[in-house]
Formats: structure tokens, sequence, C-alpha cells
């Protein structure tokens, strides 16, 4: 990322959702057996929840990221709807939700199992809502507008969006305001987004507008991007490409961004955290390539996450701050002080990663040493590496030692596939790098006790435990080092 930004001003964004707001319910359940009625697995129910689809998951990502939102849908006479105007104050969204009595609430259903999605049931009537509603519509719109920075246009297909008279209007008086409107599209009909500030399809529905196949390469997608940003009349065309990131077009050169996601779980709600966060973004204050850059980072998090889930302020901080430290060297820095450490660990806990800490001299490093350590990275999903600065190794082995210096021991312990960070400290002891990252698992060598291994009790106190490996025998460095001398005087 080339900017610094003050996450901060996420919070002061004031942004109005419009759209197709669901409920989307997960059945949540394990599978023991298949059906002697039929080859489908019967699902035990373990669990059930509700959260807010569609328009209202994009106002549930805003919410969450500390922007007052308000959003204008509709929804059906019946309990479902009632569920939905709950959840919507639940999560303090300002929701206008007129009635239609002519459709029901649209519901997804989702039965999940094992990380696994096995079935979707879907509750809806996809027909345009009542025309008597329309000036109702237009008049909240109108007395809401003054009050926001931006304004999110989500189409969801299900009708909200079907009049181009309605979609064009909102436009229009969005830009007679200064007010930036963004798309989430629908469909192959853009004719009704036309003059929008930005429109953000993925790969998908880009082809689906272009009514054609999409080459995969970097040329394809930026032809592609800036025939539709023209043919529009946007500000801005941003163009989600899932692991292969973003394509930005404006006035200007396209700009490519690499996706930050490192593990996709699930791409549902994706979309809506992106056009949420570069809402936030661009009505907090931030330029357009900043609020993109963002909304990139943001994608990453969610996807990692199973089921729809908005991004939170927290975690989003937590990825900004690791993307800066990260992005002042062209490769991700392994060696790095204790601060630095810090924010590398909160981020990985926060994506729900489990700390492992160890710590040692590790001069001229040897099998013994790597079998310690790749032990170690099996009971977690990071492995933090406490390593003794010169001076401490002076003090602790002798005059004569280390052998290497602190940073060639750094920089060979970095190039281990298994180690995730290397913390050089001072102090003869790891405490007060215990102290401050509080893994959840702190590993030793069987020739320690458990009691005597330094901050067990922190990490204990915390809820971690403490793992000691067996050695290999016969292996040290002190014994290579005698070896060695031994030898010489020969």
């Amino acid at each position: 990322m080339k900017y610094s930004i003050d996450i901060d001003i996420l919070k002061k964004a004031k942004i109005l959702v419009i759209g197709d707001v669901m409920l989307d319910r997960y059945l949540w359940g394990k599978v023991g057996r298949i059906s002697p009625e039929a080859p489908v697995p019967i699902v035990r129910i373990c669990e059930k929840s509700e959260v807010l689809g569609g328009g209202g998951n994009v106002a549930a990502n805003l919410s969450s990221l500390g922007s007052s939102v308000s959003v204008i849908g509709f929804r059906g006479n019946d309990e479902k709807g009632k569920k939905l105007s709950a959840l919507f104050h639940e999560k303090n969204i300002d929701e206008y939700l007129l009635i239609d009595e002519s459709r029901p609430t649209i519901t997804k259903t989702r039965v999940m199992s094992q990380g696994q999605q096995l079935i979707r049931l879907d509750e809806e009537e996809k027909q345009s809502f009542n025309p008597d509603l329309q000036d109702h519509l237009f008049t909240k719109i109108t007395e809401m507008l003054p009050h926001c920075q931006a304004v999110v246009l989500s189409d969801y297909g299900k009708g909200m969006f079907t009049s181009e008279k309605l979609t064009q209007h909102i436009i229009t008086l969005c830009r007679q305001q200064n007010v930036h409107v963004l798309v989430d599209p629908k469909g192959k009909d853009w004719e009704r987004y036309q003059g929008a500030t930005c429109i953000t399809p993925n790969s998908a529905e880009l082809e689906l507008v272009l009514d054609g196949p999409l080459g995969r390469d970097d040329k394809s997608i930026i032809a592609a991007s800036r025939k539709i940003h023209d043919m529009y009349g946007l500000e801005w065309l941003l163009v989600t490409r899932g692991s292969k990131g973003m394509c930005l077009t404006g006035s200007g050169e396209p700009i490519l961004i690499n996706a930050n996601a490192s593990e996709v779980f699930d791409v549902s709600g994706a979309g809506d955290t992106v056009i949420a966060t570069l809402a936030a973004g661009l009505g907090g204050g931030l330029e357009f390539h900043e609020a993109t850059e963002l909304a990139n980072l943001a994608a990453g998090v969610v996807v990692g996450k199973l089921g729809t889930q908005p991004i939170s302020f927290a975690e989003l901080q937590s990825a900004y701050k690791l993307h800066e430290l990260e992005s002042k060297s062209e490769h991700q820095v392994k060696i790095t002080s204790l601060e630095a450490a810090k924010i590398r660990v909160s981020a990985w806990r926060t994506s729900g990663e489990k700390i492992v800490f160890t710590n040692g001299c590790f001069d001229l490093l040897h099998p013994g040493h790597i079998h310690l350590l790749h032990q170690a990275g099996d009971f977690g999903d990071r492995l933090v590496i406490g390593l003794n600065s010169d001076n401490s190794v002076k003090r602790l082995k002798g005059v004569d030692r280390p052998i290497l210096s602190e940073n060639d021991r750094a920089a060979m312990l970095s190039a281990l596939e298994c180690v995730d960070l290397v913390v050089i400290f001072e102090d003869d002891t790891p405490l007060s790098i215990i102290d401050a990252l509080r893994p959840d698992v702190l590993v030793k060598g069987a020739d320690y006790k458990e009691e005597e291994v330094v901050g067990q009790e922190i990490v204990q106190s915390s809820g971690g435990s403490v793992r000691l490996v067996p050695l290999m025998h016969g292996i040290s460095t002190t014994g290579i080092v005698n070896k060695l001398s031994s030898e010489d005087e020969s």
C-alpha cells in the first residue's frame, strides 16, 4: 500500500444503503450417515443462526467498521420480516423498510456441515416491488440524502432496481448533491447505472455485461474495464478478480491491485465487504485509490471466514497495520523488533491463529535445532522465535561465543519455512517477549522440566500451555565446537 491511512476516519462516515435486503439463515450440523430413504446425507442440526443478507450485509459491514449507516429497502409482512428489522436494530442500523404485502421477506437458508454448504433453500418472489410504494421511497431517499456522504445501491436482482427510472432518479439526486453513489450490479442491463460514481462487478458480472468471455490475462481485463468505464459514463470501475486481486479504472491508466487473502474458506459476502469498505473510506475523506486499497485488505479478511460475516474495525485495523509493516520491504521480513512483532501477532490472533513461541541462542544451527523448530511449528499456526543477542550469548556461554553473529543466526532461522518471526532480545531470558506477546503455546526441549521453563506462569495464566520436545541425543552446539577444537589441535 502506497498510502498511510488513519483507519479511525471510517468512523466519521455516514452512509446510506439502498437495495435488496434479505435474511440469511444458517443451520449448522453434523453428518453421520446417509439416509435409507434416498442417497442424501442426514444432518443432525446442532446450532441455528440468522444474519443480515444482501444489502443488509453491506449495512452490517459498515456498522462493524464503525460508520453511521442507514438502510432503505423492502420486506414482507411476516415473521421473517420482523426478524430482519430486529437484526438491523441490534446492529444499530437505522432501517427504513417498506412493507410489501404482495411478497414474502427474501430468505436464504443454508445447511452447513464440516465447513461446507450442503444445500441452500431460497424463499422469494422475483418481481418488481409494489409500484404504489415508489412515492414513499422517493420521499425517504430525498429526506435522507443530505445527511450522508455516500450511497450504496446493492442490487441483488430481487426487484428493487427493476425500474430504470428509480435507479436513475437516485443517481441524479446523488450527483446533484455531490454524494458518491456506488453500485454493486446485477444482470447485464447496466443502462440504469449510467453516470454512477463507481460500479463494483466481479469478473463473471463483467463478462455478463460484455456479453462474451473475458480473457484472464491482465491485458484483457484492462481493455474490458476501459470499455465499460467509458460506455456508462463512470468515474470509476472496480473489478474484483478473486485470487488475482482487483482492477481499478478511472480517467488515467488502470491500476492492478494484488489480492491479500492468505487462505480462502468462503467468498460469500466478499463483494458486500468491498463496497462497504470503499463507501466508508470515501465517506471518511479518503481518496479513491486509498479507499480501494483498504477495500482490498478487507476482502482478504472476510474470505477467510465461513458464512456471511462482516468485517470488524479491529480486523481491518490489524490487517492494515500488518500490511503497512510488511510493505516497507519488497518481501515479508521475519526478523523484527518486539513492537513490530506485537502488531503481527495481534493480526494473526485476530484471524484466529494459534501463536507458538520458543527461544534460544541457536548458535551453529544443527539437526537438533531443526527437529525442535519443526515440532514446535506443529503445535500451532505461527511460530515466533526469541533469539539471544550476541551480548546475551556471551554472558550465558562465555567470551568465545557466539560463533555466528546475531544477524547471521537470525537470517538462518528466518530462512526456515516453519519459522514466521524472529525477535532478538538483549536480556538473559525472553521473559519480556513472552509477557508482551502472550503466546498460546510455549515450547522448550525436554531437558527442562515444565516448572523450569521461563515464562510458563505467564502463558498458563493466559490460558496457554507448555510443550516439551524430546531432544536428539548426541547433537549440541557445544559438542560441535569441542569437536572442531580438538581437530584443530591435532
